[in-house]
């Protein structure tokens, strides 16, 4: 991904010269080997080899500088490597076996499991199963559907793929990717009554998790759980033995040696280690302020300032290590002499000054344990008597055992004394109770008297009482046990010859106790019988002990030793070799020295009894031998200050963020608690700078991140402002000391990290997907505004910022652009396909550009809340690289061709929703695009429908076609598509979008119009062919005609209506057109109707009085009722009229739409009708109307007021003034009847008549 630069490649070539030298100080005289390649190192991406995403392995692995050379040179470098391993282990065992700086951190944040390649496939498998229905987890239709699209869009992605081949995934991230979706879905929901929306997304995590869980045994989580847990935290010392020797890749029989050699066991060595490595650190310091020697720094002055820096820091050490318990054991002892400790000489160096200690300062506690056993050899008692024990340690409380016969006298009594004499007089007397009257005391039968001391023996043993003179008990024997415990400040014990100049000068034996007052302060004590503060005492600070040759005037002792400083030298003399060795090893543990005394080497020490070494001194010359067989021996006598710790602790942090990122975890860099406890304590006890370890750890963790690995830029961040602050002067911990060398490589890492981070703001959707890990591209950000701040306290302008991420994402759009294209192959349809498949591999591409920007959308937008036009941007430089596929594509679309439009929809349905690219520069091109399109096709359409309505009116059958005509229906579905179409366009510009609706409604309003006038035409043709007698029933095409005015009427409202605000404005032409034309056809309709009552009253006229056809029509009806039953004359005219009016009512009823148009139709209807026979009657207002004529007459005003009245026809309509004429005219008319007819047989204008017949 990133090419390194070749300042570090010259960085990495002064590192293997510099690593000729670290070991050989620790190798004494032995051969520099050849220097170290860097273990592990990577291959950039840049050079051969490439760099994949796959972090280094934990172990180290021979050099890659090395592959090239011959076989002996590539073993002396891998021989080199496991050398500088093994010292670095040596150093690191000791920081873990006595820690006095550093705690294991309690308080970081717990990192997850990180899935592998195979975990990913089997979470796959597991959600395919599910959607493909093949598990048993209830799901409803809503779940399934968030599932699908999370195992599409999520799971199948290659960027998921590549994040967890990197090691930075993990189930939470997958988990949280689930939710943050779900919680989108389910928001969109419609609110249910009873079921919150939070209990539907525990639900569906609940699922989730089973699904994610599959078939797994759930029982086995809580174990795995709680390793992890316990190795994510806090680990033993074994436990970081073991991470260690993976890390350096130590054997174990290597460890094994070195543990006993380095005597890690035991907390006494490993503080006089440390003390003797303090103590060299303070006389390097000294050398080189004397020499004038030191690191190149920014200012001449800080060369004083870097000694001040030494000396603080070692003392800080001193205090720390002072400040720990002495052995760890005794509390209350460290609380005593902690108050002197802190005025000790070694806090001002130089300072002769020491304070002296005093004997009270030395004075010990023991506990003794005196356990009495038995006494044999009683003989001196009667078998009866009772006998008991008393024990005391002289100066102390008395304590009796229990009672007992002579016979048995046995006991098993303990007892507990506490004493400061480490010479203490133990008394053990034997007793039989007095049977005298006067005896005041019990009789003793023997004492016994013991001077124990802490290495005595422990175990019960005989001894032989002494007796009264008298006694016969000559052979009394008591067998106990005395247990003296040593105290944990009471470093060494026994028995030595000793003389000295100031203290001890007679050579004599004496009882010596070594006292560690604290962990600086050692007094050597000599002690007498039953006395608590020592004799005489020696403090050992300043004293160097060594192995000494015999001294032939002075006798007593066998083996020599002393104790040498300025002004005095004690000579020391034990009985046997082993006694001396251990002494030795005391003292040198408490003189803090840098020498280590070796004793001459003898094959075999014959002792003075003729025997041969004793068998501890020959168990430690064997492992001594072992030690130095297998080459240890000079990792351990290494000097610690002679070696370049910083090369060391930066090859230690390497291969410690190796073995970290390889581990199980997703660490994202971060190192354990256990790993950081380690590096913090190697770095204080051995003196790594700070700035130099976040250096180091940069250039670790960026090399990582160019190699693919997933790394937080929060941990960047935070190593990066130590080394800023460091580099400017503002350390909190007051370090003001900066090397050139500092400074040159926090510029160059810092020039690195900004390309860096540029590199993945550029990659931020494949750096960061779907917005994983969480927070980093926000971090990442304000990682990059500080990088780019040319010091530590002046802020940077906001405006260069954005200018760096402008540019950033600007080549993001074109990376994001271009992996899309590679992934739909856009390149190969471009130049080979089809038009139509041109088309169809462009909309897909829009489809995909669209889920990127709503990703980022949803995934990174929140990181960029602070340039959100930059983002925007963003997307207008990615729709410039579509626009060239896109334009390609739609020139190479036939002319004419429509099917471009759903492109436009889908795009313009995106763009028009978001605010920043709403009308912005792609969108404007898009919309010049498709003007012309959508012109065009407005044009060819309005064409179409006119000839289309010219075409079907001339060959319509007017058939019902649901709610009108085959033409209508076929006229008005057009129009509506065509208005629904461009409404679906959603154009965005105002202006051409009112402009297309106002066109499509007058279109409309025309096409209607045209549509009515041909329907009025087709009616009046259609009714001047119908009949007009009572014979006439309205045509079903008749009716149809009259729906498609109604259909029309209806449609008007929706297709000609014009937003025009609050109020819905119509197309007044069209809508009055409508209205006139339905008159008119109404009108017609009822001049129809009417002109056949005209019929019926012209065939009444015959009958009129005063006509000659009307006496004969009288006459010949009378005759012939005399010899045939002659029907009622005029009943049939009437009967055949009143059927003629209801069954063109009915018809009406039925097939018309319209209730409206009905109502109308009978209004008119019925008044004509009575206005035509009002006005027949009124020209015979002086003739009497025949009998014939007025039962028809009757007939025909009753039944048809009573038709029109139950149709719906309103009383008032009914009632009206030409009504009342009419009915007022015919009652006087049918009772002039009766007077002279006498009656009209049944017939009344009446309306209580139950007339016989009806209609």
């Amino acid at each position: 991904m990133l090419d390194p630069s070749s300042s570090e490649e010259e960085s990495d070539e002064g590192l293997e010269e510099e690593s000729r030298d670290v070991l050989a100080a620790a190798g004494g005289s032995q051969r520099a080997p050849p220097a170290p390649a860097r273990e592990g190192r990577r291959e950039a991406p840049g050079r051969a080899g490439g760099g994949g995403g796959a972090a280094r392995p934990g172990s180290p692995s021979p050099s890659v500088l090395s592959e090239g050379r011959d076989e002996p040179e590539r073993q002396l470098d891998e021989e080199q490597e496991r050398r500088i391993r093994l010292q670095l282990y040596v150093f690191v065992v000791r920081c873990i076996a006595y820690p006095f700086n550093a705690k294991q951190p309690t308080d970081m944040a717990r990192r997850q499991q990180k899935l592998n390649k195979q975990q990913l496939q089997l979470l796959k498998e597991r959600f395919q199963a599910f959607l493909n229905g093949e598990t048993q987890i209830v799901a409803d239709e809503a779940f399934c559907n968030a599932v699908r699209s999370y195992y599409e869009v999520f799971l199948k992605s290659d960027r998921v793929a590549r994040m967890v081949q990197s090691g930075g995934c993990s189930a939470n991230d997958f988990r949280e990717v689930f939710k943050k979706n779900i919680e989108k879905r389910v928001r969109s929901l419609p609110e249910i009554d009873g079921l919150s929306k939070e209990t539907v997304l525990s639900s569906w995590i609940a699922k989730y998790d089973a699904i994610y869980r599959g078939e797994e045994d759930l029982c086995k989580q809580p174990n795995r759980m709680a390793l992890s847990a316990v190795s994510e935290l806090i680990l033993s010392k074994e436990q970081l033995y073991e991470m260690f020797q993976q890390i350096l890749g130590i054997k174990k029989l290597e460890h094994q040696l070195l543990y006993n050699a380095c005597q890690l066991d035991n907390a006494d060595e490993q503080a006089a280690q440390i003390r003797r490595e303090l103590d060299g650190r303070l006389q390097l310091a000294e050398k080189m302020a004397k020499e004038r020697k030191f690191p190149k720094f920014i200012a001449k002055e800080m060369e004083n300032m870097y000694i001040e820096e030494l000396r603080s820091s070692v003392n800080l050490l001193m205090a720390n290590l002072e400040s720990l318990p002495v052995s760890k054991g005794g509390p209350e002892f460290k609380l005593q002499k902690l108050k002197r400790s802190q005025n000790s000489a070694f806090l001002d160096i130089g300072d002769e000054n020491e304070i002296q200690l005093s004997k009270s300062d030395v004075v010990l506690s023991f506990t003794l344990e005196i356990v009495i056993m038995e006494v044999q050899g009683l003989k001196s008692v009667a078998p009866n008597r009772i006998v008991y024990c008393t024990m005391e340690v002289e100066g102390g409380e008395k304590l009796q055992t229990d009672q007992a016969e002579a016979s048995r006298p046995q006991w098993g009594t303990q007892g507990d004394f506490t004493t400061t004499h480490p010479r203490p007089v133990v008394k053990v007397k034997l007793f039989t109770e007095s049977t005298g009257v006067l005896a005041l005391e019990d009789k003793e039968l023997g004492r016994v008297i013991l001077y124990p001391t802490s290495n005595s023996s422990k175990s019960a043993e005989l001894h032989r009482m002494m007796v009264p003179k008298s006694s016969q008990d000559s052979d009394l024997k008591i067998k106990l046990a005395v247990r003296m415990d040593k105290p944990p400040h009471m470093k060494h014990s026994g028995y030595l010859y000793a003389l000295g100049q100031k203290v001890w000068k007679r050579w004599k034996k004496r009882y010596f106790v070594l006292v560690q007052v604290s962990q600086y302060t050692f007094a050597m004590c000599s002690y007498r019988e039953k006395k608590s503060e020592p004799q005489e005492l020696m403090q050992l600070e300043g004293y160097t002990v060594d192995y000494t040759d015999p001294h032939p005037g002075l006798q007593g002792g066998q083996m020599f030793f002393n104790a040498v400083k300025e002004g005095d030298t004690v000579i020391f003399a034990s009985d046997d070799e082993q006694d001396r060795i251990l002494w030795v090893q005391a003292m040198y543990r408490a003189t803090g020295q840098s020498y280590k005394p070796v004793p001459a080497i003898q094959t075999q020490k014959v002792n003075p009894k003729g025997g041969t070494l004793h068998a501890g001194a020959q168990l430690r010359k064997f492992y001594a031998d072992r030690f130095q067989k297998h080459g240890m021996d000079e990792f351990i006598s290494a000097s610690p200050c002679k070696l370049d710790h910083a090369f060391l602790f930066r090859i230690l942090q390497r291969q410690t963020l190796d073995h970290r990122l390889n581990d199980s975890y997703s660490c994202l860099g971060w190192f354990s608690p256990g790993q950081v406890f380690v590096l913090d304590e190697y770095c204080a006890r051995y003196g790594v700078r700070g700035c130099h370890r976040h250096l180091c750890y940069l250039t670790e963790l960026m090399e990582h991140s160019e190699s693919g690995a997933v790394v937080d830029p929060t941990l960047l961040h935070y190593s990066f402002a130590f080394c800023a602050s460091h580099v400017h002067g503002s350390r909190p911990d007051g370090i003001g000391t900066v090397s050139m060398e500092e400074k040159d490589r926090f510029e160059e890492i810092k020039e690195r990290l900004s390309f860096l981070l540029e590199n993945q703001i550029s990659h931020f959707r494949y750096c960061f997907p779907f917005g994983r890990p969480e927070g980093a591209l926000k971090a990442t950000l304000s990682l990059l505004e500080r990088v780019l701040m040319k010091d530590i306290a002046t802020p940077i302008p906001a405006e260069e910022v954005k200018k760096v991420v402008r540019k950033c994402l600007e080549k993001a759009a074109l990376i994001n652009y271009t992996r899309l294209t590679e992934y739909a192959k856009i390149e190969e349809t471009m130049s080979q396909a089809s038009p139509a498949r041109k088309l169809e591999d462009v909309l897909h591409l829009a489809e995909l550009c669209i889920e990127v920007l709503q990703q980022n959308e949803e995934h990174h937008a929140e990181a960029f809340a602070w340039w959100p036009d930059l983002l925007a941007e963003h997307a207008e430089k990615f729709w410039a690289l579509f626009t060239v596929d896109m334009d390609t594509a739609l020139e190479a679309q036939p002319q004419d061709s429509w099917d471009s439009f759903p492109l436009f929809q889908l795009l313009n349905n995106f763009l028009r929703n978001d605010t920043l690219l709403c009308n912005g520069k792609f969108h404007k091109h898009l919309q010049e695009i498709f003007v012309p399109l959508v012109v065009r096709y407005v044009d060819l359409m309005e064409s179409s429908i006119a000839q289309s309505i010219h075409r079907g009116f001339e060959q319509e059958t007017w058939q019902p076609v649901n709610n009108g005509s085959a033409t209508s229906e076929d006229l008005f579905w057009k129009l509506d598509a065509l208005q629904m179409f461009v409404f679906d366009l959603h154009w965005p510009e105002q202006e051409f979008a009112h402009h297309l609706e106002q066109r499509l409604k007058l279109m409309a309003s025309d096409m209607i119009e045209a549509c009515v006038k041909r329907t009025r035409t087709a009616f009046e043709l259609k009714l001047q062919k119908a009949s007009k007698t009572t014979d006439l029933r309205i045509p079903a095409s008749v009716c149809t005609m009259l729906n498609v005015l109604v259909d029309a009427k209806k449609q008007s409202t929706k297709l000609c209506a014009l937003d025009g605000g609050q109020e819905q404005q119509y197309h007044s032409k069209i809508d009055d057109l409508i209205d006139s034309t339905v008159k008119e056809i109404i009108s017609m309709l009822v001049s129809k109707f009417v002109a056949v009552l005209e019929g019926v009253l012209s065939k009444l006229s015959r009958y009129d009085e005063g006509t000659f056809f009307s006496s004969i029509l009288s006459f010949t009806v009378k005759a012939a009722a005399k010899y045939v039953d002659v029907p009622k004359p005029g009943m049939d005219l009437a009967d055949t009229y009143i059927m003629f009016v209801r069954q063109n009512q009915d018809i009406l009823r039925e097939k018309v739409n319209e209730e409206m148009y009905i109502e109308k139709l009978f209004d008119q209807w019925y008044s004509s009708s009575m206005k035509v026979i009002c006005v027949w009657l009124a020209d015979r207002l002086d003739l009497q109307l025949h009998i014939y004529q007025l039962k028809t007459l009757i007939k025909i005003v009753k039944k048809t007021y009573r038709d029109f009245r139950l149709q719906g026809v309103l009383e008032g309509t009914l009632n009206s003034k030409t009504y009342d004429t009419l009915h007022r005219r015919l009652t006087v008319e049918e009772a002039t009847a009766s007077v002279s007819e006498g009656g009209l047989q049944g017939i009344t204008m009446k309306d209580s008549d139950e007339e016989e017949e009806e209609g």
